[in-house]
């Protein structure tokens, strides 16, 4: 019984965190089609993409970009080609003549990094003309008023940052499901976590910062033996600086869309990485809504295993993954919402067991095991 009301506690903390980050993504405001359309450009953007072994990718990417409704002169693309060992820089290189650079990263760095993207990063912005830095990843793609919806955004609110949607593209298949749910999730935290200043979330697949405040905070200086982190670790060195100077772009607009891991060890692997940088914040509020949510998953999952000695605990996981499921449900429904991704919401509560597991798995081997990426194996 002890677990039981141990996770019931648990469960009652993160209600009420649901419920501000439910209230804080409704309140964030819209940037509409009209205020896009409206805007007259004048910053020069450049959009820096690192690419490792990306063949099956980079050509779409670039397509996309090249395609923006953004005048010619007031942007260009570099790619930074991280020791790519298939096709990727021959593709690159067919688009040199519509606007895009390749940097081959092999020129600037010797083997051994801890953190090659940030290094590709750094590369880049130092050869770079714009005064707005754009990331994105190779395996993304935009639709036509993407860097014009942010542009349009940075003009209106003099942002030094902005930390803008990215969803995943909805394929078939209970792995497409599951982490298509998963990320928009993290989507809705992010807004709503940005928009009310409770801490700072970012996902580099679809963020921009000015480069004079890039090099006003040192870039990546202090936390470039990290191998991940090439977003938030760099967002909460500029929030640092400028607290009040930070936004979350909510329009339609602005969604890059991503693609999906191909193979739940690739998706568990991402993961990984991505909870590796966990104990790097600064930022001690994430700290502490990680370990929230970690330990209620954790309870959670421990009430499960523990019905194989007792069976009566089983309809207390029962009771306490329907109660999970309904404080989660109204703000996952409005995210999704945003996202055209509603008919997800028909497998949020089967997928509930599946979550748990999922995040004490990664959760852990974040913090003490070790993950593969494009090739290499990081601890």
């Amino acid at each position: 019984m002890i677990l039981f009301f141990a996770s019931l506690a648990l469960l009652i903390l993160y209600a009420f965190l649901i419920a501000f980050y439910d209230k804080g993504w409704r309140m964030l405001p819209s940037f509409g089609e009209a205020d896009v359309e409206s805007f007259i450009p004048s910053i020069k953007i450049s959009v820096i993409i690192p690419a490792r072994n990306e063949e099956q990718n980079i050509g779409l990417c670039l397509q996309s970009i090249i395609a923006q409704n953004y005048p010619a002169q007031l942007f260009e693309v570099i790619v930074v080609n991280d020791h790519s060992t298939d096709n990727t820089e021959n593709i690159i290189r067919s688009f040199s003549n519509q606007n895009v650079r390749l940097i081959n990263l092999a020129d600037h760095v010797e083997a051994g990094l801890n953190s090659y993207k940030k290094k590709a990063i750094e590369v880049a912005i130092s050869q770079s003309s714009g005064d707005l830095i754009v990331t994105t990843d190779a395996d993304c793609f935009a639709g036509a008023n993407w860097l014009r919806s942010i542009a349009a955004y940075q003009a209106k609110t003099d942002a030094v940052l902005i930390a803008a949607p990215v969803k995943i593209i909805l394929k078939t298949g209970l792995l497409s499901f599951f982490q298509s749910l998963d990320f928009l999730i993290l989507q809705g935290i992010t807004g709503a976590s940005v928009h009310r200043r409770f801490h700072s979330m970012c996902n580099g697949a679809n963020l921009a910062y000015l480069k004079r405040v890039f090099y006003e905070v040192n870039g990546f200086k202090n936390v470039d033996n990290i191998a991940s982190g090439d977003d938030m670790l760099l967002m909460h060195k500029i929030v640092t600086v400028y607290p009040d100077k930070f936004f979350f772009l909510k329009s339609q607009e602005a969604i890059v869309s991503t693609q999906p891991a191909t193979s739940w060890k690739e998706f568990f692997n991402q993961r990984i990485r991505w909870a590796s940088k966990a104990d790097k914040y600064d930022d001690k509020r994430i700290t502490k809504v990680l370990f929230l949510v970690y330990f209620l998953n954790l309870f959670l999952l421990l009430t499960l295993l523990y019905t194989v000695f007792n069976i009566a605990f089983l309809s207390y996981f029962i009771l306490l993954i329907l109660t999970k499921t309904i404080i989660e449900y109204a703000f996952v429904s409005h995210v999704a919402n945003f996202f055209s991704l509603n008919k997800l919401m028909f497998y949020f509560l089967p997928l509930q067991p599946v979550h748990i597991v999922y995040t004490v798995i990664a959760g852990f081997l974040g913090k003490f095991g070790k993950y593969e990426w494009k090739g290499r194996v990081v601890k």
